[in-house]
């Protein structure tokens, strides 16, 4: 039988040549060398908590409150001061977990951290100012009485000072009519001026001391000289961790910052819960068909909500800057505070302004998922040391090295010069499982865990068994008589079938040990995976090339006894004897199987 024809095994070579060249550049122009080591590897505490519906609440878990949940347990991360934290969501919908890894820190400050539901309450706004601290005491401004303004020592008074204006307002929906006016043509703030370059020392509010007899009490009669000292103390440039951030305590005052650092309030009292809203999205003003529209907020509270928002906008309606501002406040921070523009009474509220389609769905993400009807259950938490975690990655990478070490022997003594293919394939296998761990790290994130480092060694006998299958179906077809050039291309064509099964039941088993384990399983299973998608690559791109390469050598093709493939180590298939047809006399047959 005829050879076939030679394929073009050098172009795959050098196709795989140029993968490996290609992938260790972007390696090294980017800077990233070893891979992202998981906190088992490099001591730290990581935590899987699995979200939840308390008993007794309404709702689904759906992947926008795992989101949600996410981006709030991220800035409480970052609050503790560690790098490299990272809070991740793994799954979907109800299947969702929530995955958080801090190097180094303790256990029970990570749980306290992120354990807690998010808390998100509105007050009304008393006292907005610059978010820089006083430093110095300035000369007195005339106030709007023509009196001076307030000491630190003595309760803040209306100032003629201006204060920053809102971005945003807050006004009926049009689907209501709040105090009955017209409110489709209510005007929309505009930007958010710049504060006075010269702004007062104290507090400013816009609050007329001549207000009628059927008006509320002045509310910045609650203010007293420490809280104003505290107010002018606050430093709001620059961030402000979760762990630092004043107590949200719903019957007291609440001095704190804006979370864009552009502003520093005094807010009365929680008017309304947070839990009390019942949803809240983004939608343009005008419709999706109308030219001109502006992203809102529409808001909607149940009915406690509706009641205690009706009565808060009725004691604002009357008021003038900044104490007409309703204060969305979550983890004690301000996320906005808009101008209330009529009486809210039918429970579903409108915030306009400058908003973009991004802005608007955060905001509404907030209001939604703020006070998150999820609760989260500790499904996993580890917490691994410094040293241990140095002591796990040498003993895991001995493993490696040692399991690898054993399959070159066993193949350099079975197979002899084929068990250099075998060698090479391991070895080029290894490259490119080395660097997509690294630029997965720097890509996606992924960590090399221990499980990881488990499913890496795992896949080093899978790989081997693909060579293992190639090299007896080679073996076989010589035993029936071919030449090597022959048995390479015909067992290859029967092997690739039983390597591409083998490996399709593997990535089965890995991506079913993902999807439905948690912690580190996911680990091992994603490792296993990869590297079952690297082997088909090096069996079909380099191994096989490689093998009709030297097939067409002489030392091979001679049948040397160093070859792996020598005629007298390759015994013929046996040959039995075959039954004769019943005939009398006639000579029993014979056959070769």
């Amino acid at each position: 039988m005829a050879a076939p024809a030679a394929p073009r095994s050098g172009r795959s070579l050098t196709v795989m040549a140029l993968i490996i060249i290609a992938l260790y550049s972007w390696m090294f122009i980017s800077g990233t060398t070893t891979p992202r080591l998981g906190l088992d590897l490099r001591g730290g505490t990581s935590l899987t908590l699995t979200p939840y519906i308390p008993e007794g609440e309404q709702g689904e878990v759906t992947d926008e409150a795992v989101d949600q949940a996410v981006k709030i347990m991220r800035d409480r991360i970052d609050g503790l001061g560690v790098a490299e934290a990272s809070v991740s969501k793994q799954g979907s919908g109800a299947n969702a977990t929530i995955v958080a890894q801090a190097p180094g820190t303790n256990d029970r400050d990570l749980r306290n951290q992120l354990g807690q539901t998010a808390k998100l309450t509105f007050r009304p706004v008393l006292v907005v100012g610059a978010p820089a601290p006083v430093t110095a005491t300035p000369s007195p401004s005339p106030s709007a009485s023509g009196s001076p303004s307030p000491s630190a020592s003595t309760k803040p008074s209306p100032s003629a000072s201006p204060s920053i204006s809102p971005k945003t307002t807050l006004s009926p929906s049009p689907s209501t009519s709040g105090n009955g006016r017209p409110v489709a043509g209510l005007p929309l703030a505009t930007t958010s001026p710049s504060p006075s370059a010269s702004p007062s020392a104290t507090p400013s509010a816009s609050a007329s001391p001549s207000a009628s007899p059927s008006a509320p009490a002045d509310p910045l009669a609650s203010i007293t000289a420490a809280d104003q000292a505290a107010f002018e103390k606050l430093d709001c440039s620059k961030p402000i961790p979760v762990k630092d951030r004043p107590a949200d305590i719903s019957n007291k005052l609440l001095i704190t910052c804006g979370d864009k650092q552009d502003a520093k309030y005094i807010l009365a009292p929680v008017a309304v819960a947070g839990t009390n809203v019942s949803g809240a999205a983004a939608n343009l003003s005008g419709g999706q068909s109308q030219v001109g529209s502006s992203w809102v907020v529409d808001l909607t509270f149940d009915s406690t909500g509706s009641q205690q928002f009706a009565k808060t906008t009725q004691d604002l309606i009357s008021k003038t800057s900044p104490q007409n501002q309703f204060a969305i406040v979550l983890d004690g921070a301000v996320v906005s505070a808009p101008v209330v523009q009529g009486v809210i009474s039918g429970g579903q509220a409108q915030i306009s302004g400058n908003f973009t389609q991004q802005s608007a769905t955060d905001l509404a993400n907030v209001l939604k998922y703020g006070s998150l009807p999820l609760a989260f259950e500790l499904s996993d938490s580890q917490t691994i040391s410094p040293t241990l975690g140095a002591d796990q990655l040498r003993a895991g990478l001995i493993a490696g090295l040692l399991g690898l070490a054993l399959v070159v022997v066993y193949s350099l003594l079975y197979y002899r010069g084929l068990g250099l293919v075998t060698v090479a394939s391991l070895l080029v296998a290894g490259l490119l499982t080395y660097g997509m761990l690294v630029l997965l790290g720097q890509a996606i994130g992924y960590t090399l865990t221990l499980a990881g480092i488990a499913g890496a060694i795992v896949s080093i006998g899978i790989t081997a068994d693909s060579f293992i299958v190639f090299f007896e179906r080679i073996r076989d077809e010589m035993r029936d008589g071919r030449t090597l050039r022959v048995a390479v291309e015909t067992g290859w064509k029967r092997a690739r079938r039983t390597i591409l099964a083998a490996d399709a039941v593997s990535m089965i088993a890995a991506g079913a040990l993902y999807f439905l384990s948690v912690g580190a399983v996911r680990g091992f299973a994603f490792t296993l995976g990869l590297t079952t998608i690297i082997d088909v690559l090096v069996v079909f791109v380099f191994t096989k090339p490689l093998m009709s390469i030297l097939s067409r050598t002489k030392f091979f093709s001679s049948g040397s006894k160093w070859s792996g493939v020598d005629p007298s180590r390759l015994s013929r298939r046996p040959v039995l004897p075959v039954p004769a047809l019943a005939t009398p006399g006639a000579a029993s047959a014979t056959k070769e199987i």
